[in-house]
């Protein structure tokens, strides 16, 4: 998926000579904890936050240091804060650093964004103009979106062929130990894994599969350096018998 897919188009801004208080009142109007800060030209200048607001001289929250630590900040730092805790004019509050995407970057790219530099909103820009903004919202939204109709016409071919893809891009598979079986939308794993951990992991792959029904679990886990049986799964379904279309281990 690209941004442009899960963007909230009609996006809450406010210029860049409005006040603190304005930009407040719109914020709390809209239950949005952060707007970009445009020009009158249209571009954005910067981020106003709820970070941005926590220390205000209006709240007594300004932070207070010990005379020596301030002594070697200097006047400069200090002055600069005060702008920054004091002043009425968004533009001198906001974030001037923005980090923005464009329409057709990947949600991976954003996320990427988000964790780096620890933000909970991306501007989309194209051609320097705002065109969308990304909140984790949005992508919270996603997950919760349930999945299209059509994905239940599947055939269990595509199934299987779709979860042994997953599996072939996971260095984490032991794709040669496996069986893997389809019928009606059930997938029926068989075969060897040398690590426990393993065993949920291939459930999860499956489940993710579109038109899956239910996962019935046959796998043993065998001690790679032993070669002892750890563990046989108490699966009340009976493991399917060898057919054409089922996954056979790879001859090593």
């Amino acid at each position: 998926m690209k941004a442009a897919d899960v963007m909230t188009r009609c996006v809450i801004t406010v210029q860049e000579d409005s006040s603190v208080e304005q930009a407040a009142q719109l914020m709390l109007h809209h239950h949005i904890s952060g707007v970009p800060v445009q020009q009158a030209d249209g571009m954005v200048i910067g981020m106003l936050t709820e970070r941005d607001l926590l220390r205000r001289g209006e709240t007594g929250t300004v932070r207070q240091r010990p005379r020596w630590l301030d002594f070697i900040l200097g006047p400069g730092r200090l002055a600069e804060e005060y702008v920054h805790t004091h002043s009425r004019k968004v533009v001198e509050v906001m974030t001037h650093k923005v980090y923005s995407v464009a329409p057709d970057a990947s949600l991976e790219s954003v996320v990427e964004l988000m964790e780096q530099h620890q933000i909970k909103r991306v501007p989309v820009l194209q051609d320097d103009r705002l065109v969308g903004i990304i909140s984790r919202a949005n992508l919270l939204q996603t997950l919760a979106t349930p999945a299209s109709p059509a994905s239940n016409r599947i055939t269990d071919e595509q199934i299987r062929q779709r979860l042994l893809k997953e599996l072939e891009s996971s260095d984490w598979a032991p794709c040669a130990l496996l069986k893997i079986q389809v019928r009606d939308g059930v997938v029926d794993l068989c075969g060897t894994i040398t690590d426990e951990r393993q065993r949920a992991a291939l459930r999860v792959a499956a489940e993710c599969i579109c038109g899956v029904r239910a996962v019935h679990d046959h796998l043993v886990w065998l001690d790679a350096l032993t070669g002892a049986v750890i563990d046989i799964p108490k699966d009340d379904t009976a493991p399917p018998t060898d057919e054409p279309g089922a996954q056979q281990p790879a001859p090593r």
